[in-house]
């Protein structure tokens, strides 16, 4: 499958956008799909941590489990999902523009389907994402530049 990729520049050093990111909690504050998300376990976010994330797609809701399987704080990040039948592969990238002063964040996404999920990941998941993407890296945008967090 062909991974979607979107770039926002942001009015934002790297550290400020890649520690919210990061969050989980933050996660449906600017992501439409995303209902709720919640790290599991102890500690601070780091490879091998994993967080649960509910997600609206049409009209069903999926729980999926994303692990954190790279960090290089505060450039990248790899997440994968490791259950559920759709399996989101996430990778970030944070570019500093200015000085540090501003960001260029690059999402990538693609996905790996299981059962029920390979009906749906090509006729309801992608195209939601196609659309939706751009929009999430928006509402980030507005959200970081307002200074509301």
């Amino acid at each position: 499958m062909s991974r979607i990729e979107e770039s926002i520049d942001i009015s934002r050093s790297p550290e400020d956008v890649f520690s919210y990111v990061m969050d989980p909690s933050h996660t449906p504050e600017w992501q439409e799909s995303a209902v709720s998300a919640r790290k599991l376990g102890e500690g601070p976010m780091d490879v091998g941590s994993r967080f649960a994330v509910q997600r609206r797609f049409g009209r069903r809701e999926m729980p999926m489990t994303m692990e954190v399987k790279e960090m290089d704080p505060p450039r990248s990040w790899h997440f994968h999902g490791v259950d559920g039948p759709i399996r989101g592969d996430v990778m970030g990238r944070i570019e500093p523009l200015d000085d540090g002063k501003r960001s260029r964040l690059t999402l990538s996404l693609d996905f790996e389907s299981h059962g029920i999920g390979k009906v749906l990941v090509p006729l309801v998941v992608k195209p939601q994402v196609r659309k939706e993407m751009p929009r999430n890296e928006e509402h980030l945008k507005d959200l970081m530049e307002s200074g509301t967090v």
